[in-house]
C-alpha cells in the first residue's frame, strides 16, 4: 500500500519542510503557511517544489511514490546542495513565472475559478 501521492507537490506537505533549513528558508515557509493554497506565492512555492522534486516524472510504481509526497519533499529539501539563498532564488524565479502566467488575459476557466475561490490558509498540521 502506497502512502498519499499526488501528481504535483501538495500544499499539505509545506509545514513539514519548515525546520529543514536555516532562518531564511524558515521565514519563507512560515509566510507561505499563512496564505491560502490559491495565492500566487503558494502556487509559486508548489511550482518550485514540483521542479526540485521532479514531480512530473514520478509515477505510482516509482520509489518516490512509495515514499509519499511529504517524505519525498523533505528528502528533496534536505538534500538540496545549494544554500538557502539559492533556494530563495529558485522560489523568486517560480514566483516570476507564476505572475507572468497569471497576467495573461485568456486564462482557462478552471484556473480563474481556482484563483477566485475562497480557501482557508494552508493547514499547518
Amino acid at each position: 500500500m502506497y502512502p498519499d501521492s499526488e501528481i504535483l507537490f501538495p500544499p499539505r506537505c509545506i509545514y513539514q519542510l519548515r525546520d529543514l533549513r536555516g532562518p531564511k528558508w524558515q521565514a519563507l515557509v512560515a509566510r507561505i503557511l499563512t496564505m491560502p493554497p490559491n495565492h500566487e506565492e503558494a502556487i509559486a512555492f508548489g511550482l518550485m517544489m514540483s521542479k526540485l522534486g521532479s514531480c512530473l516524472t514520478c509515477d505510482l510504481d516509482s520509489y518516490r511514490a512509495s515514499l509519499g509526497c511529504c517524505t519525498c519533499a523533505r528528502r528533496t529539501i534536505s538534500g538540496f546542495k545549494g544554500d538557502d539563498q539559492s533556494l530563495l532564488e529558485l522560489y523568486q524565479k517560480a514566483l516570476s513565472d507564476v505572475r507572468t502566467y497569471l497576467s495573461k488575459n485568456n486564462l482557462p476557466l478552471s484556473v480563474r475559478l481556482l484563483l477566485n475561490a475562497q480557501l482557508p490558509p494552508i493547514d499547518s498540521k
